[in-house]
């Protein structure tokens, strides 16, 4: 117990002021020995040694600091909200984006321009020149099926008479005959249209006799008579029957036959 008695009677506020001193001295002590080392440029000599800069340097650090931007967001989109003046008043308009964004859309499209009166262009023509157009087509009933113009005529009654002779192409067929059958091209009919077969698609896309390759087509029905081989055999077998029954009627066959005649004794 007198030991912790004397040591408490030692620490008195004399001895504590002279450790201030002394600390205090040791830190300019220091702070001067690192102000005259950082001079020499010999702060390696410190090693691992940590060196706080206090004073200038901080005020330094503040004048190259740039100043703070203004707080100004600039153009801002329209709020979703609008209130009024009053404190409890309900929003006076609610900004809906889809809306609006389908509003900008709709107002951008161009509205299609109203379809033109059919009957303009013919309330403006004359009687002669109505029924010059009634005579191009056979009518709504029949399809607006076209009258052919008089250059086309000699061309089309060639493919018009060669399906006027199918009767002859075909021995297992027979017809009704044409009205206009032997009468050249005034035998015409006043409106019609030579058709074409459109190609159907086949399972495995091969050739029928409704889907022709485009080598195996012709340009005319004249065209697709002749490159056929059967029609071709038939119509040759039909010409060799017609030369004998000339050739029966040729000369001296008269005389012939009279001779026949005669009785062989």
């Amino acid at each position: 117990m007198s030991t912790d008695s004397d040591s408490e009677e030692e620490i008195t506020p004399e001895y504590l002021q002279s450790l201030l001193d002394k600390a205090r001295q040791n830190a300019r002590e220091e702070a001067q020995r690192v102000k005259m080392l950082r001079e020499e440029g010999e702060m390696h000599a410190f090693g691992e040694q940590d060196i706080i800069q206090i004073g200038e340097g901080d005020e330094a650090k503040e004048e190259e600091q740039q100043p703070l931007p203004l707080l100004d967001p600039g153009v801002l989109p329209p709020p979703y909200f609008e209130f009024g003046n009053a404190r409890h008043q309900a929003p006076t308009s609610v900004r809906d984006p889809d809306v609006a964004h389908t509003e900008v859309a709709s107002s951008s499209m161009s509205i299609p321009a109203p379809p033109e009166d059919p009957n303009a262009d013919w309330k403006q023509l004359t009687k002669k020149q109505r029924k010059a157009l009634r005579n191009k087509t056979a009518g709504q009933g029949w399809f607006d099926l076209p009258a052919p113009a008089e250059a086309d005529l000699p061309r089309l009654h060639r493919e018009v008479e060669a399906l006027r002779l199918r009767n002859q192409l075909d021995p297992k067929r027979f017809y009704r005959k044409d009205d206009g059958e032997g009468k050249g091209i005034k035998g015409l009919p006043k409106h019609f249209a030579i058709g074409t077969i459109l190609p159907t698609n086949t399972p495995f896309g091969t050739a029928s006799t409704d889907n022709l390759p485009r080598a195996h087509r012709k340009r005319t029905l004249v065209d697709e008579l002749v490159d056929d081989a059967e029609a071709r055999r038939y119509t040759k077998k039909k010409f060799d029957e017609l030369q004998q029954v000339r050739g029966r009627k040729g000369k001296k066959t008269l005389h012939k036959k009279n001779d026949l005649r005669k009785p062989k004794w």
